[in-house]
């Protein structure tokens, strides 16, 4: 944990070089979701590769880059795609953007990603607000040396979606007329889909949407004491009793067609923090 730290100082002090303003907002774009900070005005963008030690994206949809700008007149980070486990990233390097962000002081998190349908009551396109998740990835990005500069050896995880965002998401959502699921998310490392065997797991254990990405991402929000708001973009629906086959194209082309009320719902957010 402490190289970590050390690393990530190191890609402070490399945007700290450019970056004056503070930002105290992060967003994280998942599968296809590149695009909803298409109302973004940016004022400066790196490129993940030009970052010291940044992990760089090898799944396409992944733009990979790092954009600093504003919504709606408040500041925010973007990033323009994610790393996950699956392409072979340890925990901490999966989370290294979050400790850039806590280092950058972002008190307020919103992850997105594109997720698999379990609940039947969905459809393809749907939002999902995620109101609390069921790891089972394996995986944990506070294993190892507690950094008690980062947060709490034990952090409750009781609430790591935060209610008060999630009623603003709720709010924004009614007033754009945009239906809005809520749903608990289950993790997975992937890259494999799910067999329906597992999917009826998942389902039997309350899962409602799963996915290769947001955990880790919100485990370290939690530790680093952000507000967290996940929202998951339902691509496809998985049936145990009626499996069909997904394309991770497919997959793709369903979360770019719902990105734009994902930039509205987005949108709406930043402006009531």
């Amino acid at each position: 944990m402490q190289n970590i730290r050390k690393k990530v100082l190191e890609a402070k002090k490399y945007i700290r070089n450019t970056i004056k303003s503070p930002y105290e907002i992060g967003l994280l774009t998942g599968t296809g979701l590149s695009e909803i900070v298409s109302s973004m005005k940016i004022d400066f963008e790196f490129e993940y590769s030009k970052i010291p030690h940044f992990p760089v994206s090898t799944v396409e949809s992944h733009t990979g880059k790092l954009l600093f700008g504003s919504i709606k007149g408040k500041n925010l980070i973007v990033m323009q795609g994610r790393v996950h486990l699956y392409e072979g990233y340890s925990p901490g390097e999966v989370t290294f953007p979050i400790r850039l962000m806590q280092e950058l002081n972002v008190k307020y998190l919103i992850l997105s990603n594109a997720s698999g349908g379990i609940n039947l009551d969905f459809s393809p396109g749907d939002i999902m607000l995620i109101k609390d998740h069921i790891n089972l990835t394996g995986k944990n990005p506070l294993l190892g040396p507690n950094e008690d500069e980062w947060g709490l050896r034990f952090p409750d995880m009781t609430e790591v979606y935060d209610k008060t965002l999630i009623k603003i998401a709720e709010k924004i959502s009614e007033a754009e007329k945009i239906t809005l699921q809520k749903g608990i998310y289950t993790g997975l490392t992937g890259p494999s889909l799910e067999t329906p065997a597992e999917t009826r797991y998942l389902k039997n254990i309350g899962g409602d949407a799963v996915g290769f990405s947001t955990i880790m991402e919100a485990i370290t929000g939690v530790h680093a004491g952000m507000k967290v708001l996940g929202l998951a973009t339902i691509t496809n629906i998985n049936n145990p009793d009626e499996p069909q086959k997904a394309s991770i194209e497919e997959i793709i082309a369903t979360a770019q067609k719902a990105s734009k009320k994902v930039n509205i719902l987005v949108s709406g957010i930043i402006k009531e923090l």
